[in-house]
């Protein structure tokens, strides 16, 4: 591999750039500085298309999906895609949505849902849709108040000062507008955004889940996939077309600007770039950031999740209705747990650690002759971390295997604090009030939950987590547990489920008719839950402040040396903090490994040869079986007369950019971005050129979904379709 080749003569070639590969998750405002490049990729438009204050521009039509009270944290990327607001992103971003409205009587996760008419769109309190407005690099604003002698606790305390200053002025200059400030290049830049954020957003249209995520696990992460992994949502605005919460007298959005949607043939080669909101990356991190992530971070919730993973395969398949309810979360786990691994074995096979090596090697020769600290800031780091290691393991084990493995134990912490608060209020009409909300928060949790699940996934994770941590931070109730039922944590949770008020919906709304202090002190699985949060915060508290703040400064300084060696030989992006980017590249093949080479683009023809009626990951529906061999497939096949599903490019994409419009040379879409393959799952850490691929759904195929399978035709024509 080019890569590996590279790794050979870094040593020689001590006065190369630091910087690798094409990686690249640029800031919008920016991207006039890489307009060459993308022009020499095919682009053909201009950057004023791409960003603009003063007209409608892509931007314009990209949406970060969040949730209200976190507007800045998108989980994923949507692109509005009608006159009408309508909206098209991922069907595993919207699942959580049809999971939510599902039932068994309307099981909308197996039989997917179609709203065919505006009146039958779902709405989802909660879920927002942010717009950027505007962007401004807002850098000397911030570190002119700084300076290298001040501690990092007056640093914090001073940037978030100024971040408030700047965002206040910011919302009042853009009335109907949130604002934040975000670091870029761990803090040695800062950004100003200001978005418009829709509080109104509707669910209008989902396959089911046997083409939404087939493929399940088995093809997460992973290429050939024929994943039809859409959803369509609809933005409303209140009368005027400002952001509104729901209301039955909302309208649909009226954008700035919307995508054509281009069902024209797809080349290897042909331009493609991703915009959208990716989470985070770490293509700054150094050798010792690396071994903690693949050794501690990576290793142990993949372990974890295993145990939790395991049990509740078997649960859902044991029933529609624990199916139902556990859908949205078995996701949400398995995600990142097939991820932790295959990053782990990607990492190892590229041989990321010594490419980290060299790359401090060369740093540490640049900073010899520098300011004391950049020749001490790797030193700071490589202390930072192995100062707190023994706690983020630790911190691990509690909180994957205690705190967010079993639901129960974090639940019941939550709501019997809430609780304790609300039983000290005096007014009486105040208290019953408190406990009314108490007890309809509760009904939402209980809604997705089965007593034996629970129990089950509980007494599996408190077993692996007593017999795998360290004993010194383990909490005080599984030593006692252990002891006094010789190992067997499920008679111990079997236990505790016996006396306790959280156990289900009925104890818990039975205690609330006459609740009481005492009796909630005495809950065993609220003293669980209570103790494993308070071990949690003192293992947090007890990482070495000295240290921890030398790894801040110590990386801060790392990457200004990085930019400084780097200036004038290859522009640097920031790494990604669910912060609007543009990423270019474009479709091409792979071949990961000897005679194995990748096609660019799948078809249905593989769905049909896939499908395994014993396999829930593989089973494909009648209607869909009966358009393919009626080949039914209208405008939206190709020129060999095949109906394409999904497409590859080379683009720099992470978690957030799901949903993300992949649009071609002239603004069109032409897929949305979905995933990552898994032989370049280093990629958030260490983007590799010849192999990273971003994996897309070709717009044809949701098309034809939209059209021939749903036929819903209302949909089909408010959507601008290009050649």
């Amino acid at each position: 591999m080019k890569k590996k080749v590279l790794g050979l003569i870094l040593a020689v070639l001590m006065a190369a750039p630091v910087a690798r590969a094409d990686e690249g998750m640029w800031l919008l405002s920016l991207i006039g500085k890489n307009y060459a490049d993308m022009q020499k990729a095919g682009f053909k438009l201009s950057p004023d298309d791409i960003y603009s204050i003063n007209q409608s521009c892509l931007k314009d039509a990209i949406i970060g999906l969040g949730n209200e009270g976190s507007p800045f944290w998108h989980f994923c990327t949507g692109e509005i895609i009608s006159d009408q607001g309508l909206v098209s992103t991922n069907h595993h971003c919207g699942y959580g949505k049809l999971q939510e409205h599902s039932s068994v009587e309307h099981d909308y996760l197996r039989d997917g849902f179609w709203a065919y008419s505006k009146d039958q769109e779902l709405p989802n309190p909660g879920l927002t849709a942010s717009i950027l407005v505007r962007m401004d690099d807002v850098t000397e604003k911030i570190t002119n108040a700084l300076s290298d002698d001040m501690s990092e606790g007056d640093r914090a305390q001073t940037v978030a000062r100024l971040i408030k200053e700047l965002s206040e002025k910011a919302v009042k200059e853009h009335p109907g507008c949130e604002a934040t400030v975000k670091a870029m290049f761990s803090g040695n830049q800062y950004f100003l955004f200001v978005h418009k954020i829709y509080k109104d957003v509707r669910l209008v249209g989902a396959p089911p889940s046997s083409m939404g995520k087939f493929g399940g696990d088995t093809d997460n992460w992973s290429w050939p996939r024929h994943t039809c992994d859409f959803s369509l949502f609809r933005i409303y605005t209140a009368p005027d077309g400002s952001p509104a919460a729901y209301n039955k007298q909302n309208i649909p959005l009226k954008p700035k600007h919307h995508l054509p949607v281009s069902i024209g043939e797809l080349k290897d080669g042909d331009y493609a770039m991703v915009m959208g909101f990716p989470g985070t990356t770490n293509h700054f991190l150094t050798s010792y950031g690396l071994e903690e992530t693949m050794n501690i971070t990576n290793k142990l919730r993949y372990e974890l999740r295993t145990v939790k993973i395991n049990i509740l395969r078997e649960e859902m398949a044991s029933s529609q209705k624990i199916r139902i309810q556990y859908a949205s979360k078995y996701a949400s786990c398995s995600n990142y747990w097939k991820y932790s691994n295959e990053q782990n074995k990607a990492l190892a096979n590229l041989g990321t650690m010594e490419l980290k090596r060299e790359e401090e090697r060369q740093y540490s020769a640049w900073a010899q002759d520098k300011q004391p600290k950049y020749q001490q800031a790797l030193q700071l780091i490589k202390e930072g971390y192995a100062d707190r290691r023994p706690y983020r393991e630790a911190l691990m084990y509690l909180e994957e295997g205690l705190l967010t493995g079993p639901e129960l134990l974090w639940q019941s912490v939550q709501t019997g604090m809430g609780l304790m608060q609300v039983l000290d209020i005096e007014d009486p009409a105040e208290r019953e009030a408190g406990i009314e909300y108490i007890k309809a928060s509760a009904a939402e949790f209980y809604k997705d939950y089965n007593e034996e699940t629970e129990q089950k996934v509980m007494a599996a994770l408190m077993d692996y987590v007593y017999g795998k941590m360290n004993q010194r931070y383990c909490p005080d109730f599984l030593k006692a547990a252990n002891k006094k039922h010789k190992g067997n944590f499920k008679a111990y949770v079997a236990d505790m489920f016996k006396k306790s008020i959280f156990a289900n919906e009925e104890s818990f709304n039975q205690f609330l008719t006459k609740p009481s202090k005492k009796a909630l002190e005495k809950d065993p699985i609220y003293a669980a839950g209570l103790e494993t949060y308070t071990k949690y915060r003192e293992v947090y508290m007890q990482i070495p402040k000295t240290s921890a703040d030398g790894l801040t400064r110590g990386q801060r300084d790392y990457v200004d040396g990085l930019l400084q060696i780097n200036n004038g030989k290859k522009l640097m992006s920031p790494d990604a903090n669910s912060t609007i980017r543009l990423t270019y590249g474009n479709v091409k093949a792979y071949s990961p490994k000897d005679a194995v080479n990748y096609s660019y683009y799948t078809t249905l023809d593989g769905v049909i040869q896939k499908e395994d009626p014993t396999n829930s990951e593989f089973n494909v529906p009648a209607h869909l079986k009966s358009l393919y061999y009626s080949k039914n497939y209208g405008r939206y096949a190709n020129s060999k007369g095949q109906l394409p599903t999904c497409f590859i490019t080379n683009n720099d994409i992470t978690g957030g950019n799901s949903g993300s419009p992949v649009i071609d040379a002239n603004g069109n879409l032409i897929g949305l971005a979905f995933d990552g393959n898994s032989e370049a799952m280093s990629g958030d850490i260490d983007f590799e050129e010849n192999l990273q691929r971003c994996i897309c759904l070709d717009s044809r195929y949701m098309m034809w979904v939209i059209d021939k399978y749903a036929n819903a035709q209302n949909l089909v024509e408010e959507i601008d379709l290009v050649r």
